[in-house]
């Protein structure tokens, strides 16, 4: 039994009796919402958008991420597989090696961004209220070691962890919204835009920085006991998850008039609150960077165990946080939404309207390499960098204004209409046997 327990299914389908009740993922997809980045964007919102207008764009956005991210969800509980599974059974062995590849890099890129951007906030909380000089890239070694801890030891340890923090993160912000209120009065959210933005290019961020986790979600809604619990449990995690964070910073820097979440705790005389919600806050949320990558890693070194790979992985992501790969994240950012996005098009519209069945894990005929899956993901990622500003991208044009959500339709249109395509051109086994 305890041997089955420590299992994180990172190579077969989640067994039924193992899966999770739909409030323990919603837990776990919120604390992965609730992160510094979101805070920087809430602030730019908040400072670009009158309060009514900033709320409006925030809950738009992250509604159509939802809605997303349920379909995604969906896959994932149907099939019981992570998202490097279900790219095995889309574009073959081959296919499947060099895209879950993909995945575990660029996850696994992203882990030393957020780790780096826990280090330099870290450095300035230390700094400010304990008087401590510590060296950033010792604090991004440091945050980095905690971080993969969890992820070492797989889904479980991520919802345990998440279940924890995600209540204490709530009470410690909503305290300091009250204290803020009460210092400046309500009448402060009301304040005219500092920097107008337009309420289009609003709604365009708030899809944008959550919308990998969306395309990913099947590494954590494979573990839900239902499809409906999984729709239900994505829908409220993301909906909740993205804007919970994003609202919670126009808040703050509306009524402090303050663009850093730590020197607004500081502010309001909560700097060991502060260090406890920079702790939680990133370690929930990049923990399942690396979690996903090592599931990614997973389809390509099948003889490793997953926690050796995690490990592994934790380390070269720390130390590229130790270098400083955070200088660089913009660029990284676009790198993986651009490759990454279109995969969820590709397995959303393969699913849904061409054949389920190819998701069957124990099909005994697996490709080697499926071309129409992998044509349909190179022309989106294009696409996606196409659309892409410079210097991230080319920049020259635009469809929704989301390059990552120009990457997720435009797979999957290729993916349907080709799949559609192909299966009229197969002349049906029982058919042919009767012309015989």
């Amino acid at each position: 039994m305890e041997e089955m327990k420590s299992l994180d299914y990172e190579r077969q389908p989640v067994p039924q009796e193992e899966r999770q009740a739909w409030y323990r993922l919603s837990a776990v997809w919120i604390a992965i919402g609730i992160d510094l980045s979101s805070v920087l964007l809430g602030v730019e919102i908040g400072n670009g958008l009158r309060f009514g207008r900033a709320l409006a764009a925030v809950f738009i956005g992250s509604f159509i991420l939802a809605v997303m991210s349920s379909a995604c969800a969906y896959v994932g509980a149907a099939t019981g597989l992570s998202t490097a599974l279900l790219t095995r059974q889309l574009f073959g062995e081959y296919g499947a090696k060099l895209i879950s590849l993909i995945i575990g890099v660029s996850l696994l890129g992203w882990f030393g961004v957020q780790t780096g951007f826990f280090a330099e906030n870290a450095h300035e909380v230390t700094h400010t209220v304990l008087g401590l000089n510590w060296n950033v890239q010792f604090l991004a070694v440091i945050g980095g070691l905690l971080m993969m801890t969890t992820a070492i030891y797989g889904y479980r340890a991520i919802e345990k962890l998440s279940v924890v923090a995600v209540p204490l993160l709530v009470v410690l912000i909503f305290v300091a919204i009250a204290l803020a209120i009460g210092r400046n009065g309500w009448d402060a959210v009301h304040g005219r835009p500092i920097h107008p933005l337009p309420f289009g290019t609003a709604v365009s961020l708030v899809i944008g920085i959550f919308v990998v986790g969306a395309v990913i979600s099947p590494d954590i809604s494979r573990w839900a006991r239902t499809k409906g619990e999984a729709i239900l449990a994505a829908f409220v995690g993301f909906l909740i998850g993205n804007s919970f964070m994003l609202v919670v910073a126009i808040l703050l820097s509306k009524l402090t008039d303050k663009s850093n979440l730590t020197e607004i705790f500081i502010g309001l005389g909560l700097g060991i609150p502060a260090i406890i919600v920079l702790t939680l806050a990133q370690w929930t949320t990049n923990t399942t960077n690396l979690y996903s990558s090592s599931l990614g890693f997973s389809v390509v070194f099948t003889k490793a165990a997953k926690k050796w790979i995690a490990c592994i992985a934790g380390l070269i992501a720390t130390l590229l946080a130790y270098l400083g790969i955070f200088d660089h994240f913009i660029a990284f950012l676009s790198i993986i939404t651009t490759l990454i996005s279109p995969l969820g098009g590709v397995y959303v519209g393969e699913y849904f309207f061409v054949d389920a069945a190819r998701f069957n894990f124990n099909e005994s005929k697996t490709h080697k390499l499926v071309f129409r899956s992998v044509a349909s993901w190179i022309v989106a990622s294009a696409v996606a960098f196409a659309t892409t500003p410079a210097p991230g991208g080319f920049g020259w044009f635009t469809l929704t204004t989301v390059p990552a959500l120009d990457g997720f339709l435009v797979a999957a249109v290729i993916q349907i209409g080709t799949g559609l395509f192909a299966r009229r051109r197969v002349v049906p086994t029982s058919a042919a046997k009767i012309t015989e």
